[in-house]
C-alpha cells in the first residue's frame, strides 16, 4: 500500500506520489517547495525561468550524489555547461543540464525532484504541529497566570477589606476620646495641649480618610459599589465642596475659582459618590499645585451632559504615564511619593466610581503646566442648560 501524507492546505489525505490534491486542487511541489523558500531563503527565481519543481530545489546535484545517481565530476560538468548557457544569455536549470549531457535520465531527475519536496513538505508538517503544540502550551501557560494572579488580586482585596474594617473601631475610640479631649470634658488644656490636640485631630482625620479610601476600594474591586441614583443639583454641591476646600487652598496660597451657569441642570448621579470623585480630584489639585497657583472648577453643559472640569497649573503628568495615574497603590515616582504622601488609591476610586455611572474620566496634562481632570453625568431633564 503506497505511504500517504496530509495536503499543506486543506489537510486531507492524499497519495505521497500524487502531483495535485484531489480536494483543492492544489499543486503539491510548488507548494511545499515555496514554503521552504520562505523558511531556508532560497535564492530568488532568475528571471525568465521556467516554473517547475526543479527551480524550487537548489541543492539537487548535492542530493543526486548522496543517492548514487550522480558523481561529483558529472556535476561539475553539469554546472560549467549550466555556466557557459548563462554566459550567452540563456537560463539552464541544473537539471535540464544533466539531462542534455545525458548524466542522468528524464525519470531520474523527476524522482529526486518529487522525493526533495515530498521531504521538504513533511518537515512543514512536522514544523506546523510542532508550533500549534508550543501555542497551545504557551496558552495554557498564560491562562495559568492570569487565574493565578486572579487569585492574588482577590486574596489582596480581601486583605485591604479585613484591616480597614479592624482599623475602623479602635480609630472610633480615638476619635471620640479626641472630641472629649476638645470639648473640655475630661478637663481644661493649657495652649500647650491644645495645639497638640489640634494636631491628633488633623492626624485622626487623615487616617479615617485613609482607612475609608481602603474600605471604598475594597467594595468596588469585588463588585459591591452600589449607587443611589437621583437628582443632583452640580453647582450646589460644587460650590458646598469648594468652600470645604477653600481653607486648604488659602493656606497653600493658591486661588480656587468656580464657574457654572445658573441654570445648570440637575444631573442623574449618586450624589454622595459625585461628591467624593469632586473632592478628590479637587484635593490632588491642591497636592499638586505650588504656591501661588490656580485651581479651576467648572461646570457646563453640551449635548445633554453637564461636563464637570477640574484644573489646574501644577506640576502634570507626562503624557506616556497618564494612564499610570489610575492604577491602585500606585504613585509615579518615589521622590513624588514622599514629598506628596497617599496610598495612591484616590484617582484609582474615583475611576471605579465613575465607571460605575458608565461615564469616563478623562485627563489631559502637561508636565511643568498642569492637569485638567473632566467627566459627563446626564442630565436629568436631557437638556442643555
Amino acid at each position: 500500500m503506497a505511504p500517504k501524507i496530509s495536503c499543506p492546505r486543506c489537510y486531507q489525505t492524499i497519495e505521497l506520489e500524487v502531483r495535485y490534491c484531489g480536494n483543492c486542487g492544489i499543486d503539491l511541489a510548488l507548494a511545499a517547495a515555496l514554503t521552504e523558500y520562505e523558511l531556508a531563503n532560497i535564492p530568488a527565481i532568475p528571471p525568465g525561468s521556467p516554473i517547475v519543481p526543479e527551480v524550487l530545489v537548489p541543492k539537487l546535484g548535492e542530493y543526486l550524489i548522496e543517492k548514487g545517481e550522480l558523481d561529483p565530476d558529472g556535476l561539475e560538468r553539469a554546472l560549467a555547461f549550466q555556466k557557459e548557457r548563462f554566459d550567452s544569455g540563456q537560463t539552464l536549470l541544473i537539471g535540464q543540464a544533466l539531462v542534455e549531457l545525458n548524466l542522468i535520465d528524464r525519470s531520474t531527475l523527476d524522482k529526486a525532484v518529487t522525493e526533495q519536496i515530498i521531504s521538504l513538505q513533511k518537515a512543514l508538517h512536522q514544523a506546523n504541529h510542532k508550533l500549534e503544540r508550543r501555542v497551545q502550551e504557551r496558552t495554557i501557560e498564560l491562562q495559568n497566570a492570569l487565574h493565578k494572579l486572579a487569585e492574588l488580586n482577590q486574596l489582596k482585596t480581601n486583605f485591604i477589606s479585613n484591616i480597614s474594617h479592624e482599623l475602623r473601631t479602635p480609630l472610633t475610640h480615638l476619635k471620640g476620646y479626641l472630641d472629649m479631649l476638645s470639648e473640655g470634658s475630661l478637663g481644661t488644656l493649657n495652649q500647650q495641649q491644645s495645639d497638640a490636640l489640634c494636631v491628633l485631630q488633623k492626624a485622626e482625620k487623615r487616617l479615617e480618610s485613609l482607612i475609608e479610601d481602603l474600605i471604598q476600594f475594597s467594595l468596588a474591586a469585588r463588585g459591591e459599589l452600589s449607587l443611589e441614583i437621583k437628582s443632583v443639583d452640580l453647582r450646589d454641591l460644587i460650590s458646598r465642596i469648594t468652600s470645604k476646600s477653600m481653607q486648604t487652598a488659602y493656606a497653600n496660597k493658591i486661588t480656587l475659582r468656580t464657574t457654572s451657569p445658573k441654570n445648570l441642570p440637575p444631573v442623574l448621579a449618586d450624589e454622595d459618590k459625585i461628591s467624593w470623585v469632586i473632592t478628590q480630584l479637587l484635593d490632588n489639585a491642591i497636592k499638586f499645585t505650588s504656591q501661588g497657583g490656580l485651581i479651576e472648577v467648572d461646570a457646563y453643559t453640551e449635548d445633554g451632559f453637564v461636563i464637570v472640569r477640574v484644573k489646574d497649573n501644577g506640576i502634570g503628568i507626562s503624557n506616556d504615564r497618564l494612564s499610570e495615574v489610575f492604577e491602585p497603590f500606585h504613585q509615579l515616582d518615589g521622590s513624588i511619593t514622599r514629598h506628596f504622601p497617599g496610598t495612591g488609591l484616590g484617582l484609582a476610586l474615583v475611576r471605579k466610581i465613575m465607571d460605575a455611572h458608565g461615564a469616563q474620566i478623562k485627563i489631559v496634562s502637561t508636565v511643568g503646566e498642569g492637569s485638567e481632570f473632566s467627566f459627563a453625568l446626564p442630565c436629568n431633564n436631557h437638556k442643555g442648560g
